[in-house]
């Protein structure tokens, strides 16, 4: 049986917002390197998540930080934490 503290701990993700043209709602582009298993070369895999921005504050292109909720729609089950770089 889990304890408390294992059962608590929420992925943490940094990624690039593609998308703000929703109300609280963003697109975000998560970017991995994973080794190739038979020719040894690194590639990029990229993922997107919709996550929930209370306050509206994120742009397109911000750097941010999303941590993993409770589902919040059919999409959304991720929010964002924290705004890291702001695009110019």
């Amino acid at each position: 049986m889990a304890s408390m503290k294992e059962r608590g701990i929420r992925k943490r993700r940094v990624g690039r917002v593609v998308s703000d043209k929703m109300d609280q709602t963003v697109v975000v582009e998560m970017d991995r390197i994973v080794k190739d298993r038979v020719f040894k070369k690194y590639l990029r895999r990229r993922s997107k998540c919709v996550a929930h921005d209370e306050t509206n504050m994120c742009g397109l292109g911000d750097k941010v930080m999303v941590v993993e909720t409770r589902p919040l729609s059919k999409t959304k089950r991720w929010r964002v934490c924290e705004v890291m770089v702001k695009a110019v």
